[in-house]
């Protein structure tokens, strides 16, 4: 199989497949890393990161960075068309059905069964999110009595509890937010 179509292909599996925005596609994201030496589960925190700070969707950042990542900028651009085509496709055949449907009680109670799934892959991606970028979660494994502090990131901690903090006592835009965070995690490393 041509590497380009495998890159295709897997991420117009995670497309079809991560209903409810770029969060949902994390988990699909994980499995991936394990998959491939495309990249890291490492990275894909790091790919949250600079995507929740670049302009654009968030599934559609980190396609365009591993893709660009596996193969220069025709990867970006095979690896972001696959996760959009089905999107795509799927929209446009509903649009062509829905008028007719809309006030069908089935099709209301598809969409309704789909949120608690949709709730499930974001909170999980959420979860996932945290335990990266909190915990050492990698290094559980090595953990004895003497080192269990290793475990928790004490510099990620603080500054989840001022960030914390801040947004609850000032109300400011989550942009700022967002900027101070990437400013101290590049200033200080982390």
């Amino acid at each position: 199989m041509s590497s380009w179509f495998l890159l295709f292909y897997e991420f117009f599996k995670i497309g079809l497949f991560s209903v409810g925005g770029g969060l949902a596609t994390l988990p699909f994201l994980y499995k991936l890393a394990d998959k491939y030496d495309w990249f890291s589960q490492t990275m894909v925190a790091n790919m949250v990161a600079v995507s929740e700070s670049t302009p654009g969707p968030l599934g559609v950042n980190m396609a365009t960075y591993i893709g660009f990542q596996f193969g220069g900028p025709l990867g970006a651009v095979i690896a972001t068309a696959g996760l959009l085509f089905p999107s795509v496709v799927i929209i446009i055949i509903i649009s062509k059905f829905l008028q007719k449907f809309r006030d069908n009680s089935h099709v209301s109670d598809v969409f309704y069964m789909l949120r608690p799934a949709v709730t499930g892959l974001i909170a999980t991606a959420g979860f996932s999110v945290i335990l990266d970028a909190i915990f050492h979660v990698n290094k559980i494994t090595q953990i004895s009595v003497d080192n269990f502090l290793s475990l928790f990131g004490v510099k990620e901690c603080i500054l989840f509890a001022v960030i914390l903090f801040l947004t609850n006592k000032f109300n400011k835009h989550p942009v700022f937010y967002i900027a101070i965070g990437a400013a101290i995690g590049i200033i200080f490393a982390f």
